[in-house]
């Protein structure tokens, strides 16, 4: 049995968080609230709340282990992004390989209103 396992046990903390909570009600609302906003790797379209998947069950007994030792739920979502990178999360943040993500829909809107108001002068005339 691993350390980490034992002291878990000791301290009332079930021995699989993948599929169970946190004893105390507080840290497990901290965790949910984290894994809704965390995207499921292998389904993409889920967070790793909603996936019933082997990795989704591996990411929640880490976020549920960590925030069940006392670390932060904003440190938890750092180290999974350092860990998986920013795709892990459903907003990514803001640096160079991320951007096209945050201005493409701002370019498609100023072209389509561009078209749009184009369109109505030539009605006009």
């Amino acid at each position: 049995m691993s350390l980490l396992l034992g002291l878990m046990l000791a301290a009332g903390v079930p021995a699989d968080l993948g599929y169970s909570q946190i004893p105390d009600a507080g840290k497990e609302a901290q965790a949910a609230e984290l894994m809704g906003t965390l995207r499921c790797l292998v389904c993409q379209g889920q967070s790793i709340a909603d996936s019933d998947v082997d990795m989704a069950a591996d990411m929640r007994r880490i976020v549920r282990q960590k925030i069940a030792a006392g670390e932060s739920p904003k440190a938890v979502r750092g180290w999974l992004i350092e860990r998986y990178g920013s795709y892990v999360t459903y907003d990514p943040p803001l640096s160079w390989t991320t951007a096209p993500l945050w201005f493409t829909p701002l370019l498609l809107l100023g072209a389509g209103l561009w078209l749009a108001r184009g369109t109505l002068r030539r009605r006009r005339k």
